[in-house]
Parts: C-alpha cells; sequence; structure tokens
C-alpha cells in the first residue's frame, strides 16, 4: 500500500542552454488528484503550494534533488494482528481500523512513510495485554473475545493515541475473525442444515399435494375431470365423453348384474323346490314302508302345503310321527277296505302312490 507516499523519484541536474533565457524541468512525474509535490532542495523539503498551477521552472523545482508525491485525503486503514486461542492450533485475527489524514507533507516526505500500516501495526504490538483477552477462549466463542477486544482496545488508544508524525490518526474499531478453517467448517454445516431444510419443504408440499390429490380422486373421477379443466390439461369435450362412456358401462354392469341376481334368484328357487320334493317323496317311502300303519296321504299333503318353504320342520315332523291315529282301528279297517275298493274309487279318494301326491 503507497499511502501517504505515493512515490519518490529522483531528479536530475537541470543544465543551462545558451540559446535559452529561461530553463524548464521536464522530469518531474505527473501529479494525480488529492496529492502535492515535495522537492528536496538542498537539505530541505518543501511543498509546493497546493492548487497554484505547477511551474516547471519554478526555482525549487528547478534545484530539486528528488521529488516526493504525497496523499493528503483522508483513508481508512485496516491493521491486523493474530491473537492466541485456547487451543494452540487456532488463532484469532484481530482487524484493527483507523482514519490516516496527512497535516504535513514535508514531515512525510522526509520521514519516508510509505506505506503507514507498518507505524500502524508497530503500535497495535505495542499492547503487551491485548493477548490475555483471548488466550481463555476457544475459536468456537468468538462473539465473546468480539466484545472484550473492543473494551480493550477502546481504552488502550485512549490512553495511549496512535501517532505517526504528519498525520492525523484516530482509531475507528476492531473486529475478530476466525481462520479459514472454522469459517469453512461453519458453512459446511450451514449448507448441510439449508439442504436439510429445503429437502424436508420439498417433502412436505409433496405429502400435501399427494393427499390433496388422493382427496380429490376419492370425490369420483367428475371432480378429477373437473380438476384437470381448470389447470387446462384436460380438454372439456373429451371429459365429457369420457364421462359418457363411463355411464354407459356403469349402466351395462348394472344390468348384467341384475340379470345375474334374478338367474340366480331362480336356480335357487328351483333348487329349493326339488330339494322339499325330494324330501316329501322320501318321507312318503318311510311312512308307507311302516308296517301296520295306514298313511293318510290327505293329510299329509294338507301339512306340506302349510308347511311349504319351511323345509326342515318338515323333515323333523314327519320322520318322528306318521300321522296315524293310534287306537282307532275301526278307522284303519274300514280306510283298508276303501284303499282295497275298486280303481274308480281310488281314484276319487285317495292318491295311488306317492308320485301323484307330490306332481
Amino acid at each position: 500500500m503507497n499511502y501517504p507516499v505515493i512515490t519518490e523519484e529522483v531528479l536530475d541536474t537541470v543544465q543551462g542552454k545558451l540559446w535559452s533565457r529561461r530553463r524548464r524541468r521536464d522530469d518531474v512525474p505527473t501529479l494525480p488528484p488529492g496529492a502535492v509535490y515535495v522537492f528536496r532542495v538542498g537539505g530541505n523539503y518543501r511543498a509546493f503550494p497546493e492548487g497554484m498551477l505547477f511551474d516547471p521552472s519554478h526555482p525549487d523545482v528547478l534545484d530539486a534533488s528528488s521529488v516526493s508525491l504525497v496523499d493528503t485525503r483522508a483513508r481508512l486503514v485496516e491493521v491486523e494482528r493474530t491473537l492466541p486461542s485456547v487451543s494452540e492450533a487456532d488463532n484469532f485475527t484481530v482487524h484493527a481500523s483507523f482514519t490516516c489524514q496527512v497535516t504535513d507533507p514535508t514531515v512525510i516526505a522526509r520521514q519516508g512513510v510509505i506505506d503507514v500500516v507498518v507505524p500502524l501495526r508497530a503500535y497495535l504490538l505495542g499492547d503487551s495485554d491485548l493477548p490475555r483477552v483471548s488466550a481463555g477462549h476457544r475459536v468456537e466463542e468468538v462473539n465473546a473475545v468480539r466484545a472484550e477486544v473492543a473494551r480493550r482496545m477502546t481504552a488502550y488508544s485512549a490512553v495511549v493515541p496512535p501517532r505517526v508524525a504528519g498525520m492525523s490518526v484516530e482509531f475507528v474499531s476492531a473486529e475478530v475473525r476466525t481462520s479459514e478453517n472454522l469459517r469453512a467448517w461453519e458453512e459446511t454445516l450451514r449448507n448441510q442444515r439449508r439442504t436439510g431444510q429445503l429437502t424436508q419443504l420439498e417433502m412436505d408440499v409433496e405429502t400435501q399435494t399427494t393427499a390433496r390429490i388422493a382427496e380429490l380422486l376419492a370425490q369420483g373421477s367428475n371432480h378429477a375431470d373437473a380438476f384437470g379443466i381448470a389447470r387446462a390439461e384436460i380438454d372439456v369435450t373429451e371429459a365429457a365423453a369420457r364421462i359418457h362412456r363411463i355411464t354407459d358401462e356403469t349402466a351395462t354392469r348394472r344390468n348384467e348384474a341384475e340379470a345375474a341376481d334374478r338367474a340366480h334368484a331362480r336356480a335357487q328357487e328351483t333348487a329349493e323346490t326339488q330339494m322339499r320334493r325330494d324330501m316329501v317323496l322320501t318321507l312318503l317311502r318311510q311312512m308307507g314302508s311302516s308296517e301296520g300303519g295306514y298313511v293318510d296321504y290327505h293329510q299329509v299333503l294338507e301339512q306340506v302345503l302349510q308347511d311349504r318353504g319351511a323345509v326342515a320342520g318338515i323333515g323333523s315332523g314327519m320322520t318322528e310321527a306318521p300321522m296315524v291315529e293310534p287306537g282307532q282301528s275301526a278307522r284303519i279297517a274300514s280306510a283298508q277296505q276303501d284303499h282295497a275298493a275298486s280303481p274308480k274309487d281310488r281314484r276319487e279318494g285317495f292318491v295311488q302312490n306317492e308320485e301323484d301326491l307330490v306332481d
């Protein structure tokens, strides 16, 4: 950093010329904005009047052996110092800021203050108690170290203010920074946390979207079509045609199901009728084969007709008690005689066999 002295150059001796009435110097460097010339004339340093148009034939310019370009503008200068921590492998870095401005360019040129950071760093290193502020802290406790260093530097600059001859210097602030390794580690952790939060957010959004879509689909295809139409992803004509086709298919399936139910009901009714017939025939055969008993088929038929639809009742009632009145020998005999009568009489009074009863 070339501040406050921007550059220094040695000047050659200007020789007089026979045909020239006035000598001029042509080797003076160009002066940048905010700077002044300081010429060394003999053993003295003389600043060229600021704001005055430069005259290459000025006596100080002609007799100068060297020239210094001094920056007179106020600058903010930052100085670093390393402070120890609890761990020998890690350090803190203090960045102290000072405001500087040249008040006497000739003094600056005489002392050759090319880089003002050098005297300011020496001033910062002069505080021997500053390392004690950070020596008891870990690098992760940088915030606590910042506060203590700021208090220490404020007190130190008040008791021992910074001084540079020919300049006004004031302490501004002190910032404590961690090492690059710790900064890189913290950045890695921060990026990982942000990535995890972003991933979690994406998963939550996906879950909510899935739940909304599932709820929409549960309401039926019409709601799904309406959602697609609202988002301009489904054509209205196409959706109407699909709904009509689905309606027709639903009606066809309903009719087929009703026809299947009717067929099943008819088959079940036929099966039950056949089962009742078989049970009645079996019952009548058992009753007819019983020895010494008379079967009144008309009474059996009446009971079968009364108990129609209760198959289990017919089976249990008929097998246990034949429809014969015990002790009525006269009636049994008369019935046997009528049974032995002519075929015409039998056709008029009783059925001939069990098949006729069922049919």
